[in-house]
Order: structure tokens, then C-alpha cells, then sequence
């Protein structure tokens, strides 16, 4: 469709392709297929480069942009939640919302002194699906969790979910909050699409979130007024109040049926029980209809008695005391096992859980446990957040954890607490060794389950549970750390350390901090060390290598002083691995020999294969590719000897990296797609990044600079998901290559000016050079030769000073 409108633009102009390409900068050969239909849309940069060369403006120009950068999505977004049933009332509200429709800007919903449980949710999923064919583009709906209590979801993270409802894929969001909100902007142009965003914290958490668009409508809830939002962004405010009597005797009778007609009275004093909130009075009925055979006016007279017993809570003048009384109410016509474990589940310190810990903190089987939450669930006291995932509203949560307090001593509730810490524990240690099955025997020893562990022992579901609980991981590491489990903390970060690194280097950071103060306070030097080297290694893939080394070298004296002698091995490795990320190879090699003379003295096959991999690519980057293949094809060995797939796919890497420079481009793209295969299988983000950048720099030697700059792109998206600020250099670097290669020298003066930036931030002096050496050439061909000169002399003392093989390649280009 974009070709299509790219030659209507061209054909109303009267230019040749060639004329367009003269305007644009962009290749004959580019527009053609692009045109045909053949071709990949351009970069964004292009397409604004098109938008002005057919002279587009306003809203003509946000479409022709929007209509390039839209992905390919099979069909629209459709993520409403269940229409509430039996809803009722809210007359003037829903009208309120009809007239947004011929209007501009997001709606707040908000409720009067910030309620809880007053129907904000329930009247704007409501609507939006009596509204949703004014919105053929789709229907987005995010949780915020404003008021839950844990940490409300970030914007970044907000804004990753609607780029993927929207088809961009994991991988290819962008890093930054402001950039992810520009794709979300662009992507949303044009497009008639509902946005709602539920349970808001502040103004702040939801303007990134807004469409640029008049075409999208976004109705926000909130407890908060959001007068900023207001204010700025020309929002409108809808205030909800509690449901009118006949309102709320309406849903009762919607819910609880005949019984309300037959005892009005007694139906009408059940409704002012219940503060004629809706959360409270959904409650009610579902008790009320669970016992069909007893009167109303019993239920409104054991009520009553639980409203005497809860008088300190009740004012008289807020709704929350009556909520309470409610449920309270509810509470005690669970059976004993669900009512025990309601109250269990306001112990819980993450944001949703599951069936296994449910279990474990009640201490019962699975199955038990499974058949509590049900019950829990069908009394509306918990919510379902997908297959087999429930979490509280804030509300109940509140109110859960009363109980716990009034019911349960301390002990009981601190061995409830142990349970659930042990579960995750040894939750994780299983999917580990399913996932990462060479490294399964240097791992800590924890404590055995409470519960049963499942199929944990199948790779995917170990790898697909160990991504499903990652946001509950942080937020147990944190409690633990400081509420008296420090020992579950150091434990749990050591048992994730090679998962957190496969891409997660933010969680990584989190946890690794939570557990070295944890360590520090129990006086466990290893524990301390151990933790010191994973911050170290999340800084390496941020790019920050001073602090890498920093913590690294802490950690090897910490080994020493506790006479670790693998401990200090491997921070020895990690060593080697900076200064090779710092193209300090001589410094990199000398630090692996030493780790793998230590590593052969202790016998110690995994650690031997490791350091392999990294000496072989020291070695190469200094041109003894030959010597390096050896150190690979060792490691390669016992790779597949000992079924590692994770160091496989890393040797395989590095091996077509060495067939690259001895020129034999067919095997290294084998070597690269089969490491690529295996990262993917692995969950690896960090090394699926590697591998496409890799298989870019292939398709650039193979004379296909469009499926080039296609394989840098994703990496590049995926090396900022996962803020690999080293990866980054290198896939700005590539995708210049490949528009050299594709015939746009300034494209490729754009993108070697953006990799030269981030080298300089990470002070990699090889990318630096690789970056000059790529600016020269794309001058050269843009006939300036005097800043081409300039900027291959730059490349020239780099690749010099690191005594690599590129300086003899730059030497003869400039006739030294």
C-alpha cells in the first residue's frame, strides 16, 4: 500500500524514479521495488526525505509517515476485558462517554475521594464495548496498577505492551521511554483505535502513554483526579459517586434475582450495607444467590452482627468501613480452606501468583491449593490475570492481610512467608537446570519445595515460567532483603545469575544490588563476591566498563581472601571478557591464560570451555585466526559433549566470526544462523542480537545490502530492548556498511555517526575506528576526499595503536 501511494505522489509531481532518487538520496534500484511492491519500507529517515520531496504537509504528511512505519498486524487489537455483567445504571456517565466520541482528547475517569471498588473499570469496559464498532482500528487496554502494591507499571513498560498489540515485535522495541513513545505516536496516526488506560497513578505515569493522534480516544481511570493531565493535555474529568439506590437495588436484583423483589425492604438495607458500591454489592449477591433457600433478612442480620464486630472500622461516613464489613461478610461463608487461604494471600509480596504458590503458602498440595483458589476466585475475591494467574485488588489485598494480622500469629504467618520464598526458590533452581543444564552442578543448594514442581523438567515450559514469574522474582529478592530473609535473597540471585544476563541486565542490576547488601549484612564474603561479579557483568552489557571492572576486581580479591579458587577463576574470565569488550586485547588474553591455567588445575570443564570461547575471539581480533579456530573447535567439543546448548551457540558464533575474516562467507552464515537457532531456543535476547548483527555483516559481503540493513535493524531494536550500549556501536556500524553497500553514502555518514557516539560513551577504540574508517568511505564516495582522508588517518592511529589487522587493509587505501 505504501509503494502504491509513494508512485501517486511521484506520477502527481511528474518525476522519474530517477528524478525521486535525486531528490531523496535513496537508490534507483530502492525505489523501484519499492514501488513494485518487492521492496522493504524505508527508514524512517528516508520516508520523512520522500514526505518532503513531494512537498506533504500537516495531516497529509502524518499519514503518508504513519502509513510507511505501521507494521504488518493481522487484524485489529481487541483487548477489552469480559463486559461486566448485570451492569446497570450509570445513565449520565455513559452519555458523558458517547460525546467523547464526536470530540478530542482523553477522558479521566475518576472516583469521588479517590474510592475503591466504585465501578471506574466496570463503567468503561462497559462502554467501550456498547462504543467499540466506533473503533474499527482496534481496542487496546492496559493495567496501569496505580494503586496496587507493588510498583505501578513504569511508561516504558506500558508503552513495550501497546508497541506489541500494535505488531511490533519484542525485539524491535525500542529502548528509551521518549523513543518508544514516538514509535507508539507514529504507529497510532491515522488510526481510529480506543486506548484504555485503567487504575492510573499520576498524570505523569499516563502522558507518555497518549497517541498523537485526534484519531485515537483514551479514556483513563484513576482514584487520582489527574488535574495535570487536565490542565495540559485538554483531558476531561468524569467523577463517579456511589450508585443511586435504584441503581443499586438494580444490580442486586440483576445478580441475586426474585428474593430482591420478595423482601424489598430487607434488599434495599442490604444495598446501604454494602455503601451501594458496586465491588461490595457484587460480593454480597453472589453470597446471597450461593444460599438460595435462607431469607435475605438472615443475611442482613448476620451482616449485622459482623458490622457490631467491626465498629471501630465503620465512621458512618465511609464507604471503605462498609466494604470491610462485606467483606468480612464473604469471608466467613468461604469453606475453612479458602477462607485460610484468603487471608494467606495478602501475605504475598508480588503481583499476581499462581496455584504452586497459593499452595505453599497455605502449606497443601497443588491440587488443594488450586481447588482454595477457585473458591476464592468464584467469590470474586480474586481476580484472574490470565491461564492460571490471579492477583488481588488493592482493596481486598488491604483487607486480606488484616486478617492475616487478626487470625494468624506471627509464626504461623513467618512460616507461611518461609514456604512461599522456598517454593520460588527451588521453582527456579529446577527451571535453571532445565534451561541451563551444564551449570546445574556449580549452583547453590536450596531448600526443598513445599509443593511439587510440575513439568519444570520440559525446556519450554522451564523457560516460559522463569520469564512469566521474572516481575515477581525482583519483588521477592526486595522483600526478602529486607524483611528477614536475606539468605532467600543471595540465594535467588545466584540461582538466576546466567538468566538475568541473557538480556535482562536492568533486573539483573536490581537483584544483584538487593542481594550484595543482603550478603554484606549476613557477613558472607562469598555471597558478596558472587554478587559483585553479577553487577559486573550487567555494567559490561550497558557499557559501563570502568564499573565492570571495578566490581569484577572486588570480587576477585573477595575470592582470594576466602581462597575460592574457581571463584577467582571466573572473575579472572570476566576480567578478560571487559577488557575484550574495550578492545584491550593483549590485556584480554592474558587475563583468560591465566583463568585457563587455574581452570585446568582445578579440572573444571565448564570453566575451561568458557574461557576457550573468549581466548579464541581475543585471538581473532588480532588476527591469529587460525590459533583461534583451535581454541573454538576445543570448546565446540565440549560444548556438544556436555549438551550445552547456551556455550554452543556462543562457540558457533565466534566460529563464524573466524570464517568471516579468512573469507569464506558461506560457512560463517551457516555458523551464525545455527547460533542463532540456539539463542532463540535459549530465550537469549542478549545473544540473538549478536547473531543478526553478525548475519548482517554477511549479507553486506554477499552483495544483498536491503536483507543487511534488515538483519542490523532488529539487532540494533533488540540490543536497545536489552540496553546493550556495546552492541549498539556495533549495529550502527553495520547498518552504514550496508547503505554504503546499497548505494546511500549519507545514510551510512548518519549511521557511522551515530556508532562513532556510542563508542566514544562505552570508550571502545575498535568500533571508534571501525566508525571513522566507514566515515571516510562514505565521504569518498560522496567525492569529498579531503574528509575522507581525514577520517581514515583517524581509523588508521586507532587500528595501529591496537595492533590489529584492519591498519594494513587502511595503510594501503591511503598509500602509506
Amino acid at each position: 500500500m505504501f509503494g502504491r501511494l509513494v508512485a501517486q505522489h511521484r506520477r502527481r509531481l511528474v518525476l522519474t524514479q530517477e528524478e525521486l532518487a535525486s531528490r531523496t538520496g535513496l537508490s534507483v534500484r530502492t525505489l523501484r521495488m519499492l514501488e513494485s511492491g518487492s521492496g522493504r519500507i524505508p527508514r524512517p529517515s528516508s520516508v520523512r526525505l520522500l514526505a518532503d520531496a513531494f512537498g506533504l504537509a500537516g495531516t497529509e504528511r502524518e499519514k503518508f509517515v504513519g502509513l510507511a512505519l505501521q507494521p504488518a498486524v493481522e487484524g485489529a487489537p481487541a483487548e477489552l476485558p469480559a463486559d461486566v455483567p448485570a451492569f446497570v445504571g450509570r445513565a449520565g456517565e455513559l452519555d458523558q462517554l458517547d460525546q467523547t466520541l464526536s470530540g478530542a482528547g482523553p477522558i479521566v475517569v475518576s472516583a469521588v475521594a479517590g474510592t475503591a471498588g466504585i465501578g471506574k473499570t466496570a463503567l468503561v469496559v462497559h462502554w467501550a464495548h456498547r462504543a467499540g464498532h466506533h473503533f474499527p482500528d482496534g481496542q487496546m487496554f492496559i493495567d496501569l496498577r496505580g494503586y496496587d502494591p507493588g510498583e505501578p507499571v513504569s511508561p516504558g513498560d506500558a508503552l513495550a505492551r501497546l508497541l506489541g498489540s500494535l505488531g511490533v515485535p519484542r525485539e524491535a522495541v525500542p529502548r528509551d521511554v521518549e523513543e518508544r513513545a514516538a514509535r507508539f505516536r507514529t504507529l497510532t496516526t491515522g488510526r481510529r483505535m480506543l486506548l484504555v488506560l485503567d487504575n492510573a497513578a499520576s498524570a505523569e505515569q499516563v502522558r507518555p502513554l497518549l497517541p498523537g493522534s485526534g484519531s485515537c480516544l483514551v479514556v483513563v481511570t484513576s482514584r487520582d483526579a489527574l488535574a495535570g493531565l487536565v490542565a495540559v493535555n485538554g483531558a476531561r474529568r468524569l467523577d463517579l459517586d456511589l450508585l443511586p439506590r435504584p441503581d443499586a437495588l438494580r444490580l442486586l436484583r440483576g445478580l441475586a434475582g426474585e428474593r430482591v423483589d420478595a423482601e424489598p425492604e430487607m434488599a434495599a438495607t442490604l444495598a446501604e450495607l454494602c455503601g451501594r458500591l458496586p465491588l461490595a454489592i457484587r460480593i454480597a449477591a453472589q453470597l446471597a444467590a450461593s444460599r438460595p433457600r435462607l431469607p435475605l433478612a438472615d443475611l442482613v442480620e448476620e451482616l449485622g452482627d459482623e458490622r457490631r464486630r467491626l465498629a471501630v472500622l465503620d465512621t458512618g461516613d465511609d464507604p471503605r468501613a462498609a466494604v470491610s464489613t462485606v467483606f468480612s461478610w464473604s469471608i466467613r461463608h468461604l469453606a475453612p480452606p479458602a477462607r485460610h487461604l484468603f487471608a494467606l494471600l495478602g501475605l504475598h509480596p508480588g503481583p499476581e501468583f499462581g496455584p504452586a504458590a497459593a499452595a505453599a503458602l497455605a502449606g497443601t498440595d497443588v491440587p488443594a491449593g488450586r481447588r482454595a483458589l477457585a473458591a476464592v476466585a468464584r467469590a470474586h475475591l480474586v481476580q484472574e490475570n490470565g491461564p492460571g494467574r490471579y492477583r488481588m485488588h488493592d482493596l481486598l489485598r488491604a483487607y486480606a492481610v488484616e486478617r492475616a494480622v487478626a487470625e494468624l500469629p506471627a509464626p504461623d504467618r513467618r512460616a507461611a512467608l518461609d514456604r512461599l520464598f522456598d517454593y520460588y526458590l527451588a521453582a527456579a533452581a529446577a527451571a535453571m537446570d532445565t534451561v541451563y543444564p551444564a551449570e546445574a552442578k556449580g549452583r547453590l543448594s536450596v531448600p526443598p519445595s513445599p509443593v511439587p514442581l510440575g513439568d519444570l523438567a520440559e525446556r519450554e515450559v522451564a523457560a516460559r515460567w522463569l520469564d512469566t514469574e521474572l516481575p515477581v522474582f525482583a519483588v521477592v529478592a526486595a522483600y526478602t532483603a529486607t524483611h528477614g530473609w536475606p539468605g532467600h535473597t543471595v540465594r535467588l540471585s545466584q540461582t538466576l545469575g546466567r538468566y538475568l544476563v541473557g538480556g535482562r541486565h536492568v533486573d539483573a542490576g536490581v537483584v544483584h544490588s538487593l542481594a550484595l547488601e543482603a550478603a554484606r549484612r549476613l557477613g558472607d564474603p562469598a555471597a558478596e563476591a558472587e554478587n559483585l561479579r553479577g553487577l559486573g557483568i550487567a555494567s559490561v552489557r550497558q557499557g559501563r566498563y570502568a564499573a565492570a571492572m571495578d566490581q569484577i576486581e572486588q570480587a576477585r580479591l573477595l575470592y582470594q581472601r576466602a581462597g575460592d579458587a574457581a571463584g577467582a577463576a571466573r572473575a579472572l574470565a570476566n576480567l578478560g571478557a571487559v577488557e575484550h569488550r574495550r578492545s584491550r586485547f593483549a590485556a584480554a588474553a592474558g587475563h583468560l591464560r591465566r583463568a585457563l591455567a587455574e581452570y585446568e588445575r582445578l579440572d573444571d570443564g565448564p570453566g575451561i570451555m568458557r574461557c576457550l570461547i573468549n581466548l579464541g575471539s581475543a585471538e581473532l581480533r588480532v588476527g591469529r585466526a587460525h590459533e583461534a579456530r583451535a581454541h573454538l573447535e576445543r570448546a565446540l567439543d565440549a560444548a556438544l559433549a556436555a549438551d550445552d546448548p547456551d556455550q554452543e551457540a556462543a562457540t558457533r558464533n565466534n566460529l563464524g566470526d573466524v570464517a568471516m575474516q579468512l573469507g569464506q562467507v558461506e560457512a560463517a552464515r551457516e555458523q551464525y544462523e545455527r547460533a542463532l537457532a540456539r539463542f532463540r531456543e535459549l530465550g537469549d535476547h542478549n545473544g540473538v542480537a549478536w547473531s543478526l548483527d553478525c548475519l548482517g555483516s554477511v549479507h553486506t559481503r554477499l552483495g544483498d545490502p536491503s536483507a543487511a540493513e534488515a538483519y542490523h535493524r532488529q539487532a540494533l531494536d533488540l540490543f536497545q530492548q536489552v540496553k546493550d550500549r556495546d552492541g549498539e556501536q556495533w549495529s550502527w556500524n553495520g547498518l552504514g556498511e550496508a547503505a554504503l553497500a546499497d548505494g546511500r553514502p549519507d545514510d551510512a555518514l548518519a549511521h557511522h555517526a551515530a556508532a562513532l557516539a556510542a563508542a566514544k560513551d562505552t570508550g571502545d577504540p575498535k568500533q571508534q575506528a571501525r566508525a571513522y574508517a566507514g566515515l571516510g568511505a562514505a565521504h569518498d564516495a560522496l567525492g569529498h576526499p579531503g574528509e575522507a582522508r581525514q577520517h581514515r588517518e583517524r581509523a588508521l592511529t586507532l587500528y595501529a595503536h591496537l595492533g590489529v589487522p584492519e591498519a594494513g587493509a587502511l595503510r594501503a587505501q591511503l598509500g602509506q
